[in-house]
């Protein structure tokens, strides 16, 4: 079915598949969206309906089914926000493309590169546009970084670091059946850290180097553990090589003093923090003070309907995500991630959380150095395991 057409009606007609959980933010951004006539929540899917006091004011009762195919046709929904469990991804898009319906799928777009190219070869077939929801390159902050590296600001690059130190408690690991799973009744799952909720500090290290698309990977290097009692990973690095030069990301869920995660870009006479969830960018290179800038944000829903409307670019595009999906298949590919020796983490009682003393320097010490945990001389890393693409 070829994409069904947009009019000048109030607001594009938008369907969310999965509204709780991380939905909640789409439904909010739906509203601020809404209130500016530029979409309209059509319909809404999810297993239980949500309640009226769960529906934020504004927007007034769209309608309800667990049927996404139905409610895509009975809602002549021309866009669908896709924000469901990650197994679930590539069977929905493809149930909205064969509609025409457009696409934001949620991060990570799959939970491997088989089902990823399933969901962007179909999507291209149908020929309807389909955005992945990396929001951090949406920031007006990552083209203007490329911009400074193109001009040589700090020099010729050496390659690009990320840090992410945060902190989940055990019932995170408990609200959904998914959640720290890497598989569930035979399907992949692979929630990690680095996959899910630190997602961005990679897709968003390899768009700064400039190498998005699978074919910019050359190998890939992880060290995956984990203290919670989990089947994924909590406490990982991974470093991907590409003709550009090394990507490499540690990230942690069990966090000290938990902080903003950034990604760092390595030049011969300077480097580039950006703090990605704050758009703030700080420039520090030879023979000049430090240079401390912010940046605005395109969402990525309204440039979808932008695209649609006035053919802007789109900003996240299935291919642009193919060197992340890299990272994900190796993950998947990887020995089961190992559990840390019981004195490496300790329980945080009042905040029901597990913590790995020094964790926090040993990720800011792998973005700086762009070495991996073992590479650190972590006591509890194992030996690197690597993949090439």
């Amino acid at each position: 079915m070829r994409a069904r057409d947009l009019t000048a009606d109030a607001g594009v007609p938008v369907v969310l598949a999965g509204a709780r959980g991380h939905g909640r933010w789409h439904l909010d951004n739906i509203r601020r969206l809404q209130s500016k006539g530029i979409v309209r929540l059509a319909g809404i899917c999810e297993l239980t309906p949500l309640g009226a006091d769960e529906i934020p004011e504004g927007l007034g009762t769209p309608e309800q089914s667990a049927d996404f195919g139905a409610l895509l046709d009975s809602t002549g929904a021309r866009i669908a926000v896709v924000c469901t469990p990650i197994p679930t991804h590539t069977d929905l898009a493809l149930t909205a493309a064969r509609r025409g319906v457009h696409l934001l799928l949620e991060k990570p777009p799959a939970p491997s590169y088989t089902e990823f190219r399933r969901m962007a070869d179909g999507v291209t077939k149908a020929g309807v546009a389909c955005q992945i929801g990396f929001q951090s390159l949406g920031s007006h902050a990552v083209p203007a970084i490329r911009r400074m590296i193109a001009e040589g600001a700090v020099g010729e690059i050496m390659g690009v670091g990320g840090a992410g130190a945060w902190a989940r408690d055990e019932a995170y690991y408990r609200r959904a059946p998914w959640a720290g799973r890497r598989r569930l009744n035979g399907v992949d799952v692979i929630d990690g850290v680095l996959t899910n909720p630190l997602a961005h500090a990679v897709a968003t290290g390899l768009a700064l180097l400039g190498t998005t698309r699978a074919e910019d990977v050359t190998g890939i290097e992880t060290e995956l553990l984990r203290a919670n009692d989990i089947e994924s990973d909590d406490t990982s690095c991974v470093r991907v090589t590409t003709g550009l030069g090394p990507v490499t990301v540690a990230a942690t869920l069990c966090a000290e003093e938990p902080g903003e995660p950034y990604v760092l870009v390595h030049g011969s006479s300077g480097r580039i923090t950006y703090w990605y969830k704050q758009d703030r960018v700080l420039l520090q290179r030879a023979g000049h003070g430090p240079e401390e800038s912010e940046y605005g944000r395109t969402d990525l829903l309204e440039n979808l309907v932008d695209h649609l409307t006035t053919g802007a670019d789109l900003l996240v595009a299935p291919e642009s995500t193919g060197a992340f999906m890299k990272v994900v298949e190796a993950i998947r590919l990887a020995e089961d991630p190992a559990a840390l020796p019981a004195d490496a983490w300790r329980l945080l009682p009042d905040e029901n959380r597990r913590v790995v003393p020094g964790i926090d320097s040993l990720v800011a010490a792998a973005a700086d150095t762009l070495a991996l945990y073992s590479e650190l001389g972590a006591s509890w890393a194992l030996p690197k395991e690597v993949s090439t693409r």
